[in-house]
């Protein structure tokens, strides 16, 4: 493709985005999905331009705005191609040149709104703006985060790292690393997690030979540290009761040496089949999986009480603290409301925490930065089930056998971009005492 027919693409493509209702990745899918003609370097910079311009929403729009021009795809796409890509007034006309498969020549007008634009920042934006925070979520978010208010926001502008876990199963951090290195993808290792490899440039893992033999998992550092705080050991009972693909199931089996069980729930029956595979190639054994909604594991699940030394719940949330890979979520909501998620947050804890040994421990987690799907949650809990006390993070890790220095240094085990170089995550880890 052309330079001026990739823009045209990503005209097309933001388009489709700003119409739908589901995330932009599945839009971003399906369009190159229908369009195999488009080569896979075309497709990694149309796809690029179009997260640039969902990161920089916000300042895009106030810029709409401040020239005097509609709030269109091409509009966007013209902004991004001078505030973002660095192309000048004199680049612009060669783009946007009216040629088959090109955008419509580019007006007047538009160069002359476009000369009035500087830089992606200006002075002169509202706080909120300049630091892509949703209106909904500035005082709250402010709150959390204090003076570090500017700085938090900011890291979840850039995208995040690409990290891996080596599973303990079948290979060690060392000779995997190796390994990637003789397949040309080097890595260093990531700062907290022993499991943990970070990548220090894009790179095609499945063509290595360590992702073919099961020796990787993709999984950001932060959704590791979640799983080894557990301290899940071998010969342990264990439900993850919202484990999803079963990334963390997997990070939960390698910690226990494939020894002891380990369940593994959740609501949608089809993303939890995905993770039958990824166990298998993994080379874990120890593994059941039972979906929520079938009856006879609902009954089953009924019987269960003080039968587990650990139970993860990685509850559904608002999965803000996802910003920086998921940009979209900002601004759109998909699933259910604030609300409606909190809701389902405390049924789930209600349904759980009778499942715990005494003596053995309920961790609660999210990807969210909110207090009100975190710490009002535990808060809650707790004044409702003195039965059950709040183990301090730093302890945890302790106890976990985690060598490094714990991240935190407060209770509550919340992880975020700019001091973890994490995504954001939240969680409390909770001992049964009676």
């Amino acid at each position: 493709m052309t330079p001026a027919a990739r823009y045209q693409a990503t005209i097309e493509l933001w388009a489709a985005i700003q119409k739908a209702k589901i995330p932009m990745d599945n839009i971003c899918g399906d369009y190159f999905r229908t369009r195999r003609y488009i080569g896979s370097k075309d497709r990694s910079d149309i796809a690029e331009r179009v997260y640039n311009i969902m990161r920089a929403h916000a300042r895009l729009s106030w810029w709409v705005d401040k020239i005097g021009i509609d709030k269109s795809a091409r509009s966007m796409v013209l902004l991004c191609a001078k505030l973002i890509d660095g192309k000048t007034i004199d680049d612009l006309p060669n783009l946007f040149n009216g040629n088959k498969y090109h955008p419509d020549p580019i007006t007047d007008n538009e160069l002359n709104a476009l000369q009035k634009c500087t830089d992606l920042d200006h002075p002169d934006m509202p706080n909120h703006v300049g630091v892509e925070c949703p209106e909904y979520a500035y005082q709250s978010l402010k709150n959390l985060f204090g003076n570090n208010f500017d700085a938090e926001m900011r890291a979840m502008m850039i995208p995040a790292n690409l990290d891996i876990r080596v599973n303990t199963i079948k290979s060690d951090r060392d000779t995997v690393q190796d390994m990637l290195t003789k397949d040309k993808i080097p890595t260093d290792l990531c700062p907290y997690s022993p499991v943990g490899l970070r990548l220090q440039s894009k790179a095609y893992l499945a063509h290595s030979k360590a992702f073919k033999k099961g020796m990787i998992e993709i999984q950001d550092e932060g959704s590791q540290l979640l799983g080894l705080i557990c301290n899940a050991q071998p010969g342990d009972q264990v439900l993850d009761y919202c484990a999803g693909g079963g990334g963390k199931t997997l990070t939960l089996a390698a910690a226990m040496q494939g020894k002891g069980r380990i369940v593994a729930m959740d609501i949608d029956e089809k993303r939890l089949a995905k993770a039958k595979p990824r166990l298998t190639k993994a080379g874990v054994h120890n593994v059941e999986l039972r979906p929520i909604k079938e009856d006879k594991h609902r009954k089953w699940f009924k019987r269960q009480k003080e039968t587990f030394d650990v139970v993860l719940t990685d509850v559904p949330c608002t999965s803000s603290g996802t910003w920086r890979r998921n940009p979209d979520l900002r601004w759109n909501q998909y699933g259910p409301s604030a609300d409606e998620i909190q809701t389902m947050q405390a049924d789930i804890l209600s349904r759980v925490h009778d499942k715990v040994k005494i003596g053995g421990r309920l961790i609660y987690a999210t990807c969210s930065l909110f207090r009100e799907e975190n710490d009002n949650q535990i808060e809650a809990f707790l004044k409702s089930n003195d039965n059950f006390k709040l183990i301090p993070a730093p302890q945890a890790w302790v106890e976990a056998g985690l060598n490094s220095p714990c991240p935190v240094t407060s209770d509550y085990f919340r992880l975020s971009p700019a001091q973890h170089q994490t995504d954001g995550f939240f969680a409390a880890i909770l001992e049964r005492t009676e």
